[in-house]
């Protein structure tokens, strides 16, 4: 007879066997307590997942605001290299915060994605454009940028007032027919929506609908000299190199002229246009460097 299945033995055993029993029962119960810690840390994990996703996600706005933080580290390098400031990562991260505030609570959306966006909201008030300088924007599509510019400006203590510049005929237009599609957010290129989102930035704007090829359009808004200008409008080649001359005329001396969508593989037209118009001779602007998709320029004494 076996040892282990003969009575006296298994009489002998039989505590061992009830104490690894009762081990094996105690470690069950744990590992299962582990695995319903885990899987209600894994619950409140997808729910906070959707509720960021809610908030920042791609969804009715086209780009997501979702940086990595790799991104913000490359942002906050270009932004003190063109700007010179030490406070470089305070403004993205304050950028950042205004951009998402206020696509939260204005309508329709910043165009462009989110380094391009909070590389010029941070960089703008960080090249001391004069105390009190007026803003012209070519092309704003909803007015939530100009919006948020302003509100940038504030925390650097510099009360801006705004011009904006767009046909605003429903729907953003560009030259080329293949890019024409519904905007994300659903909502119409209007001059009601953009009223309603400068309104949010409290402080003097006036818009001018039109083209900023027009005469007309130019003459109604170079009545005074701009701190800062923001050429935003046609990408075409020619649509921006004409849009960079009148930016130099109505440039004030010193201001700053930023130029998006610059080194943007979509948008040939723009870096073509600017190293037409630099390479001319003459120019009062000086090119001062990249920040994400924009390019930043400071306007020379006239001459």
């Amino acid at each position: 007879m076996p040892l282990l299945t003969h009575p006296l033995a298994r009489r002998a055993l039989r505590p061992l066997a009830d104490l690894v029993d009762q081990r094996v029962r105690s470690q069950t119960r744990g590992a299962r307590a582990e695995l319903d810690a885990l899987r209600a840390e894994v619950d409140a994990l997808k729910k906070q997942s959707t509720a960021v996703g809610l908030l920042l996600d791609r969804t009715g706005r086209g780009a997501h605001r979702m940086p990595s933080a790799g991104q913000i580290d490359i942002l906050v390098a270009q932004v003190a290299d063109v700007s010179g400031s030490g406070h470089a990562r305070r403004a993205v991260t304050s950028a950042f915060r205004t951009v998402v505030a206020l696509e939260a609570l204005g309508v329709g959306r910043m165009a462009g994605g989110t380094s391009n966006v909070c590389g010029k909201l941070a960089t703008i008030p960080l090249l001391a454009p004069p105390k009190h300088p007026d803003v012209l924007e070519i092309g704003t599509l909803y007015g939530l940028f100009a919006t948020a510019l302003t509100r940038m400006l504030h925390r650097e203590g510099v009360e801006a007032r705004l011009t904006v510049v767009d046909p605003l005929i429903g729907s953003q237009l560009q030259p080329d027919a293949a890019r024409e599609a519904d905007d994300p957010t659903g909502t119409p290129v209007r001059e009601d929506v953009v009223r309603a989102n400068l309104a949010l930035a409290d402080a003097d704007f006036r818009i001018q609908r039109g083209f900023s090829q027009d005469t007309d359009v130019r003459a109604a808004v170079s009545d005074r000299r701009y701190g800062v200008v923001i050429v935003d409008g046609d990408h075409s080649r020619e649509g921006v190199r004409t849009d960079l001359r009148w930016a130099e005329e109505v440039v004030a001396d010193g201001g700053v002229v930023v130029l998006d969508d610059y080194g943007d593989t979509a948008w040939p037209g723009v870096g073509e246009a600017l190293a037409e118009h630099l390479a001319d001779g003459g120019s009062r602007l000086e090119l001062l460097g990249r920040v994400a998709t924009s390019a930043f320029l400071r306007a020379r004494p006239g001459q």
